[in-house]
């Protein structure tokens, strides 16, 4: 099961800490991802972090968000800095590539 939480709305420019708790699987051997999505579009993809540790970034990212991992906690989070009106989707994590069964996601909004 996938649960993310930490979404809200915030001013551009705003920062939000996303969280996304994992169960039933042994969540250090897999890598992760966030991805994002609006109401009948396609879910993108936002970034990855490996078993190891190692990251990779959608380009629009831009060196605004972090993702990260506590494998202790089976917890993957997304850092959201420097937010601007175009991030307001509802992000979900999965594994990467996303072949669990889509969880709860969590709805991020921001105002100009």
């Amino acid at each position: 099961q996938l649960q993310a939480c930490g979404g809200g709305l915030v001013q551009a420019g705003g920062s939000l800490r996303l969280a996304c708790q994992t169960s039933g699987v042994i969540f250090s051997r897999h890598s992760m991802g966030w991805f994002r999505q609006v109401p009948g579009a396609l879910r993108e993809w936002v970034a990855k972090i490996r078993q190891d540790g190692t990251t990779e970034y959608a380009d629009f990212v831009a060196g605004r968000f972090t993702i990260s991992r506590d494998n202790a906690k089976n917890t993957v989070y997304l850092h959201l800095n420097s937010l601007k009106p175009e991030d307001t989707f509802v992000y979900y994590c999965n594994k990467f590539p996303p072949l669990w069964e889509w969880g709860q996601g969590t709805l991020v909004t921001v105002s100009s």
